[in-house]
């Protein structure tokens, strides 16, 4: 199933953040520094709020058993025959609701704590606005039940009620809740002689705001140092990545063939020095490229010169080499067979004259098509016929597979004439002797784009990686192996050349001791890029799948 296609923009971020390595060392950069702020924001804010609730703990403990010890202390001196325990109980809350009010905390007193009774039947009285049951936790009232407890702390919510104070002032806040400390300590009324609980709750609304400022503050920080260090990064980045794109720039116009193309030095850095080393690589490189095309003009203007030169004697010898061969009945067993060898090396030196000429316009850019429909299964048929007699002295037989079916291209006959009559000859040569018949198969394919011809043989095939050189010049699989065809080495190589000059392709696949095959592919059109081949490269029979191509 095929996958989704992903959007435009998004391909064009993954193709950015692929090639800009300013963008990744930057990103990488601000995902490195946001881990190390978060980590150092966090232990800052955690060690702000322990240092902020420490100190508000020791202040609170310290209150709250001032107002214990005060609270006693009123009580010792209430009068000895006062048994109104309400009325005890209300003058001693007064008081400490007033001092509460003042410094900006609030009392519950309730009980008799051991009575069993639930808090708001057992509530004597309290600071107002304050929701009792929601403040105080179950686990501290379920200490104070016990006589003798003791005092005892721990955190809570402070629930209120009353809308009418502001926050922090004279005790009231806001309806709503906020985070708090309440402290218990029992207290015993000499009235009755039971034993009450003393709640004091100390809202923590200010240390929760300076956490909250804190908190924006550590946030804004981070935000604005994070944006430094992008912009720092991206800056010292391009200080580093503005030469090396402009490296990249140079180089590639080396690469297109513009070698006067240099880096701009400038300073005494690693940077310039670099820049300095490129620019005499470069020197380096257009002189020796230089050389390179010098030798090359030379060499093609010799073998030129050379093949030209050479025409004239050889038509004299080929003149004198006729005369000889055409009376060789007349001459001794030995002389006779001089002149026929005369006579096949001479057909043998003048195809290799012909093709070293023809390599030699290959060289120079000089050959040039003439472009015609052609219909290659008829190209293909008069090249059997053609090689027909070479293929009985050899004892093979030529199989053409799909001759019938249409296999058109815009091409130069002469020149696919040609390529196919290498690739026949060559199977010929190559195909094994007394083996399986047909020893050299033909097949034909074509579609909307492509027409092609493979050529296949028997024979010893090739080696791994001999396919990437079997069309270079002279170049022979076997040099002890004799040429059936006469042929001259160059036979493939000009085969390659007609098929760039078609924008075509020329391949070959070969297994040792299963033969080999060449497959011919040519554009329908000769203004088409091929795509592909409507014929495999590695034949049906070769037994796995292991191809070689070149």
């Amino acid at each position: 199933m095929r996958a989704p296609r992903l959007p435009l923009g998004v391909r064009r971020a993954l193709t950015f953040w692929r090639r800009s390595t300013q963008a990744r060392v930057v990103a990488s950069t601000l995902v490195l520094s946001a881990v190390m702020i978060s980590v150092v924001g966090w232990y800052l804010l955690r060690e702000t709020r322990d240092g902020l609730l420490a100190n508000r703990v020791d202040t609170v403990l310290a209150e709250s058993a001032s107002a214990t010890r005060d609270a006693q202390l009123r009580l010792q001196a209430a009068p000895a025959g006062d048994t109104d325990a309400a009325g005890q109980v209300q003058d001693l809350a007064r008081d400490i609701i007033e001092r509460a009010d003042t410094r900006g905390y609030r009392v519950v007193i309730t009980g008799p704590v051991d009575a069993g009774v639930p808090i708001d039947d057992a509530v004597a009285t309290n600071s107002p606005g304050l929701d009792v049951a929601a403040t105080l936790p179950d686990s501290l009232m379920d200490r104070m039940s016990d006589v003798g407890a003791g005092s005892a702390w721990t955190y809570t919510r402070v629930v209120t009620t009353d809308t009418g104070a502001d926050a922090g002032v004279a005790g009231g806040t806001h309806a709503g809740s906020v985070p708090g400390i309440v402290v218990g300590s029992q207290l015993r009324l000499p009235a009755d002689g039971r034993t009450y609980a003393l709640y004091v709750v100390y809202p923590l609304q200010e240390e929760e705001e300076t956490m909250s400022l804190v908190t924006q503050a550590l946030l804004t920080a981070a935000v604005l140092l994070l944006l430094l260090v992008a912009g720092i990064t991206w800056l010292v980045t391009r200080q580093v990545v503005t030469p090396v794109r402009m490296a990249r720039q140079v180089a590639e116009r080396l690469a297109a063939g513009r070698l006067q193309e240099r880096l701009r030095v400038t300073g005494e850095d690693d940077l310039a020095r670099l820049a300095t080393s490129f620019n005499q690589m470069a020197s380096n490189l257009q002189r020796q490229i230089r050389q390179l095309e010098e030798l090359s003009r030379v060499q093609r203007r010799f073998v030129s010169d050379v093949s030209h030169e050479l025409r004239t004697p050889l038509t004299t010898v080929r003149m004198a080499g006729d005369v000889l061969h055409d009376a060789r009945k007349s001459f001794d067993p030995g002389t006779a067979r001089a002149a026929e060898l005369l006579q096949t090396e001479l057909d043998r030196f003048e195809t290799l004259l012909a093709d070293l000429l023809e390599i030699s316009r290959f060289d120079a850019g000089a050959a040039v098509l003439d472009v015609d429909d052609v219909n290659l299964g008829d190209l293909v048929r008069r090249v059997v016929d053609s090689t027909q007699v070479l293929a009985e002295q050899r004892g093979v037989k030529i199989a053409i597979e799909d001759a019938d079916r249409p296999c058109l291209a815009e091409a130069d006959s002469r020149r696919v004439e040609r390529i196919v009559r290498n690739l026949v000859t060559n199977a010929i040569d190559h195909a094994e002797v007394g083996g399986r018949e047909p020893g050299v198969v033909i097949r034909l394919g074509a579609d909307d784009d492509a027409s092609a011809i493979a050529v296949r043989d028997y024979g010893v095939g090739l080696e791994p990686g001999e396919s990437a050189v079997v069309f270079n010049r002279f170049w022979r699989a076997d040099p002890a192996r004799a040429r059936t065809s006469g042929g001259t080495g160059l036979g493939l190589s000009i085969a390659l050349e007609d098929t760039h000059l078609h924008g075509g392709w020329l391949q070959a696949w070969g297994r040792p001791g299963r033969g080999a095959q060449f497959r011919l592919t040519l554009p329908r059109r000769s203004d088409h890029v091929l795509r592909r081949s409507p014929l495999p490269l590695q034949p049906d029979d070769a037994g796995d799948r292991d191809e070689v191509s070149a």
